[in-house]
């Protein structure tokens, strides 16, 4: 079984306001507002460089952020994924 690959809509498609340790979204397509956290925002601009599974798109948030040594990075960010995607931020293809 093959890892799935997800999307999001491009960077144009919603509009970023951060406050405070924490990010709204404004996701044209939907008219929904969200609020999150990091690593959210910081997701949603790896996967504009185009579609990933969950490796790749690990490795894009490795070449912008020092992760250090904090456990279970690939577990961490299927979970911010699950999240997403339960948003409608992020789906899989």
């Amino acid at each position: 079984m093959t890892a799935p690959v997800y999307r999001a809509d491009p960077p144009e498609a919603r509009r970023l306001v951060e406050l405070d340790g924490v990010a709204l979204i404004f996701h044209r397509s939907s008219g929904l507002t969200h609020i999150v956290a990091p690593p959210a925002p910081q997701i949603l601009d790896a996967l504009g460089e185009g579609p990933a599974d969950s490796g790749a798109l690990l490795n894009r948030l490795q070449r912008v952020y020092d992760f250090a040594d904090s456990g279970d990075l690939a577990e961490a960010l299927a979970a911010r994924i699950d999240e997403l995607e339960a948003a409608g931020l992020v789906w899989r293809t």
